[in-house]
């Protein structure tokens, strides 16, 4: 009967480490596929998901109507100038690319003229989104600057577009990653023919 008593606290000690035993493997094998979920999801947003840049096209610039009028006697210009800017943007990649409330900008001569609102939106995987944007330059504005008689006279005005649009796009609704296209677009507008001549853009996106 001693023996028996004694066998039994042995047992229990087997059952025990026969039960921690079974929660270890469970435990590791658990582990194991949550890192291989992990190494999935990462492999999978860094290849077939992977964040592209997108692409922020100006299509073209045209002169939607043109008024001046000179002031001879205190050298001054009077004028009103709207231009029509076509826009696109490319989403190249294989989820949604949403963007914050941003503005395209009127320059003349690195003086802020003009300037038109760009509402927040999203673009879907794969989408290309057309603007059409209307910029109007003010002309209190651009009565401050003492080149503007000088350029009307001779024939051309330079102006420049500045257009920023910012965003993220959200991978699997865990990475986010933060992106930032800019387009900035020099042009002449050439007084004499009311036309938009001499267009030259640069495009820059940033991650």
């Amino acid at each position: 009967m001693n023996v028996e008593k004694e066998k039994l606290p042995e047992g229990r000690e087997a059952a025990r480490r026969r039960r921690r035993r079974r929660a270890t493997i469970c435990c590791g094998a658990t582990l194991a596929v949550i890192i291989g979920i992990v190494l999935l999801i990462v492999i999978l947003a860094f290849t077939v998901y992977k964040p592209k840049r997108p692409v922020t096209t100006v299509n073209g610039v045209s002169l939607k109507d043109l008024d001046v009028s000179l002031d001879v006697l205190r050298l001054r210009v009077n004028l009103n100038v709207t231009l029509d800017v076509a826009l696109s943007v490319e989403n190249p990649n294989k989820v949604g690319f949403r963007y914050k409330n941003s503005s395209a900008r009127l320059n003349y001569r690195g003086q802020l003229v003009g300037e038109a609102p760009l509402p927040a939106d999203k673009i879907s995987a794969g989408e290309t989104k057309a603007m059409n944007l209307t910029l109007t330059l003010l002309a209190d504005r651009f009565l401050s600057n003492s080149q503007a008689y000088g350029d009307v006279i001779a024939g051309e005005l330079p102006l420049n577009t500045y257009t920023k649009i910012s965003g993220k796009v959200t991978l699997m609704n865990i990475f986010r990653i933060h992106v930032v296209s800019t387009t900035t677009c020099d042009l002449t507008l050439l007084v004499s023919n009311r036309t938009v001549g001499n267009q030259h853009c640069k495009y820059k996106t940033k991650l």
